[in-house]
């Protein structure tokens, strides 16, 4: 106030909201987000049922994909899921166990806040817990190589186990360790794993027992005419960019015909020029091309004769797959073609009653396929998303060529160890400390509510477990016994553990230090410029 008169600093589109309330308000958004997914959680977690507003419905437990179907609109609530969107692009599993990490350590601080211990206490002790907690998790990793195939398998079928396509998992998970250690490639005594190299297609019909790992590619398209063979065997695999046809002049010009003569003429040579193109692409001994452009009619008519497999349109990404699938080289002009630049490939085949082509049985094959079949798009979409999460987790235990036990066992290891190390800093960064430990027991004490037992009594008992020195120590959600989870055979790669809780209390260290909040809204069509 200025003699009397109010100062006007914000526009009146600004809605502000300050101190304890602002505190209140991101607490309870995060809160509410890793309520949402916490069902979710473990072998026996529950579903989703996400209806978006044109009417599409997607079924599934993936803690990544049911945030990113949600519209959220409070800022808070939208770093949370920030952190399950970070998770999912970093290591492709743990979205829904860094939610609730997030949510817990939020409703931590809550309570501290209430007990006036200042925010940036808060953060630090956060910060510190993280570091402790990140030290210990490097003492409970195993090693792993690419030769232990029954550990990458086992880590696959954890990664899947609790899904609607749980059925298939083993085999499926079969197939995924096979597609990952094929593409994989030593470099300076480290394995380098190129996510984009393994190609998941779908196609509904069959049943999802019917998956397949198919070393080369399987594109959604067929072959231009029904003269050519169905299969080839032996391919000689042309990869073509441009079209296999007459192309317009860069200029404008104009052929002035006087006669019937010169007309046939002007055919006939349309013709040789279009049988060249043919002939270039059977010369170089090819027995297969795809091309990125069109084919013209009398050129598909002369490669049909030829017995050569031809795929037009192919997009571009498609062709460069292609290529490192079958070890051949995208030319310019079908002049460029010769035997040094083909592909190889065990068959090409038009699959039957589906419009997919199958380039297979490559030899040492850059990239591979992984064919999923499903009888209901819901199914198969289900099933994609669960191969996503168990590829993206086989690829980083052997690039890290670790992982650590599940059911709860790292969490409660944790949490015991942090308490102890709190014991040792004193003042009011313990109580963040011993807060940080606390928040570890969200993730037992889940897996044990959403299998139906106890959550106390689970956690007390694996306190105890772990107590005595049993750091494998966890929770079966089966039969809600305590029991060794190595023995088991529950894994996990541990950069999932990592990234959950690096994410997790990176934004809670952040998010509680807000004090004040400025959020733009729309007054209607005519509202001005947001502030």
């Amino acid at each position: 106030m200025l003699a009397g008169q109010p100062i006007v600093v914000l526009r009146d589109n600004v809605e502000r909201t300050r101190g304890h309330e602002a505190q209140q308000s991101n607490i309870l958004a995060a809160k509410a987000i890793a309520s949402a997914v916490r069902t979710t959680l473990g072998p026996r977690g529950m579903d989703k049922m996400l209806v978006s507003s044109s009417g599409d419905v997607t079924i599934t437990n993936d803690g990544a994909t049911i945030l990113r179907e949600l519209s959220v609109q409070h800022p808070g609530a939208k770093m949370m899921v920030e952190v399950a969107e970070t998770q999912d692009d970093e290591v492709g599993d743990g979205t829904t166990t860094a939610c609730i990490l997030g949510g817990a350590m939020m409703e931590r601080a809550g309570v501290m806040l209430a007990k006036e211990i200042h925010p940036t206490v808060i953060a630090h002790g956060y910060r510190m817990g993280m570091e402790k907690a990140l030290e210990i998790l490097k003492d409970l990793t195993i090693t792993v190589t690419p030769e232990d195939r029954e550990i990458l398998l086992q880590i696959a079928s954890t990664s899947m186990t609790g899904k609607s396509i749980e059925s298939v998992k083993e085999k499926v998970a079969g197939i995924i360790v096979d597609a990952v250690k094929s593409i994989a490639e030593e470099k300076d005594g480290k394995l380098v794993i190129d996510e984009d190299d393994v190609m998941v297609t779908k196609e509904v019909g069959e049943t999802m027992n019917d998956a397949e790992l198919v070393k080369g590619v399987v594109i959604n398209k067929k072959r231009v005419s029904d003269g050519m063979p169905r299969k080839v065997v032996g391919a000689k695999v042309a990869l073509l960019a441009q079209p296999l046809e007459i192309t317009k002049t860069q200029v404008k010009s104009k052929i002035k015909i006087s006669g019937s003569e010169q007309l046939a003429a002007f055919g006939e040579q349309e013709r040789e020029s279009l049988k060249k193109l043919a002939d270039a692409v059977r010369d170089a001994g090819a027995n297969v091309v795809f091309c990125q452009k069109g084919i013209a009619d009398a050129v598909q008519y002369y490669l049909a004769k030829y017995g050569i497999f031809a795929v037009e349109d192919v997009k571009e990404n498609d062709m460069k797959f292609m290529a490192k699938a079958v070890g051949g080289v995208i030319v310019n002009k079908v002049h460029e073609l010769s035997p040094e630049v083909l592909g190889t490939a065990g068959y090409v085949e038009q699959v039957e009653d589906a419009e997919l082509v199958k380039i297979a049985e490559c030899t040492n094959p850059k990239a591979v396929t992984i064919l999923l079949r499903g009888s209901t798009q819901h199914l198969i979409d289900e099933l994609e998303r669960a191969v996503e999460d168990a590829r993206r987790v086989v690829q980083d235990a052997l690039e890290d060529r670790t992982f650590v036990v599940g059911g709860g066992s790292v969490e409660t290891e944790m949490m015991l160890k942090i308490r102890e190390y709190a014991a040792t800093v004193g003042g009011r960064i313990q109580i963040a400390l011993e807060a940080f430990a606390d928040v570890f027991e969200e993730v037992p004490k889940t897996l044990a509510e959403n299998s139906g037992f106890d959550p106390i009594d689970k956690v007390v008992a694996l306190k105890q477990a772990h107590a005595q020195g049993q750091k494998y120590a966890g929770l079966n959600v089966y039969t809600g016994e305590i029991i060794d989870m190595k023995e088991e055979r529950v894994f996990e790669p541990a950069r999932v553990k990592k990234q959950a809780i690096m994410s997790a209390a990176e934004m809670a260290s952040m998010l509680i230090r807000v004090d004040d909040m400025f959020v733009t809204v729309k007054k209607g069509p005519g509202a001005g410029p947001m502030a």
